[in-house]
């Protein structure tokens, strides 16, 4: 059952989702709280986040390959992976297929410019959700700025947007990034 579960939830959210996987991650974030939400807490979402970000390949694959692993093993993986793809092939078929005959169309036109702000607040909907969970995990208080512990994430933040700013090969962002979360976790903040 959780094998139909996993194929239906991440074929909806394949099939829903224009923009790529930092715009479904709204919507796995809603679709996987709903379902398995005791299962997987946000915390749990933001390690998949993290996980997802950290391994190669398309993040909206590696987010449900990792989720349908945590929710039914490497038959669930299949299944969540099988399911969040399905939709995307099967739609570029089609799309391919009839694209130069429309793409000329008032129509077709309109909706791909109605769709770049949408996909762009479905990104930033999902940024402010992390930046929530990471920087203020209880909530919008005073006493988040009295612990070390947003310090050092923030410090950890603003040195890797520096990085990244400055042009640096993500890879090793990522890696720095990984070195200095073990480090931080090590000393127990």
């Amino acid at each position: 059952m959780i094998y139909l579960e996993l194929f239906y939830t991440f074929f909806m959210i394949g099939a829903f989702t224009f923009g790529g996987g930092y715009a479904m991650l709204p919507l796995i974030q809603e679709q996987v709280g709903v379902r398995w939400g005791d299962v997987i807490s946000q915390q749990s979402m933001i390690d998949f986040v993290a996980v997802s970000e950290s391994t190669p390949g398309p993040f909206a694959i590696n987010m449900a390959t990792y989720i349908g692993s945590e929710m039914g093993g490497v038959f669930g993986s299949f299944c969540a992976t099988l399911g969040v793809v399905l939709p995307s092939f099967m739609i570029i078929l089609i799309v391919a297929k009839c694209y130069d005959r429309f793409k000329e169309s008032h129509i077709v036109k309109g909706c791909m410019t109605g769709l770049k702000p949408a996909v762009v607040g479905l990104i930033g909907n999902a940024v402010l959700g992390v930046l929530m969970t990471v920087f203020f995990p209880a909530g919008i208080s005073l006493s988040v700025f009295t612990g070390i512990s947003f310090y050092i994430y923030a410090a950890i933040f603003g040195v890797m947007l520096l990085l990244a700013l400055k042009k640096v090969h993500p890879i090793l962002i990522i890696c720095l990034s990984a070195v200095i979360g073990i480090a931080v976790g090590y000393l127990g903040f």
